[in-house]
């Protein structure tokens, strides 16, 4: 059995890349393949963002709300929401 080693792949793809694209064309290639490597990364960061913002915003209410918030009040919030979903899954049934 003959063993592949990444470096090996490399070269095969290297290979294939000039074969089939021309040499004139991978530099191009691989600029763009970095311009969407970096759009990637700035849109992972503003996600990550936006949910460390998110979470940060949410702790205080969620602490607050466990201070306030009586076991019945618990309930009613919960029936609240059942009904809620009740309504979406049947507005999707309906579509």
């Amino acid at each position: 059995m003959v063993a592949i080693n990444p470096s090996d792949i490399a070269i095969i793809i290297i290979v294939a890349l000039v074969l089939f694209v021309g040499s004139s064309k991978i530099p191009e290639l691989f600029r763009s393949m970095g311009r969407a490597l970096g759009e990637f990364k700035k849109g992972r960061m503003e996600a990550e963002m936006e949910i460390n913002q998110m979470q940060s915003q949410a702790q205080p209410t969620v602490q607050q709300n466990q201070q306030k918030t009586s076991p019945e009040e618990l309930e009613k919030q919960i029936r609240d929401l059942q009904n809620q979903l009740d309504q979406m899954k049947k507005q999707q049934g309906t579509k």
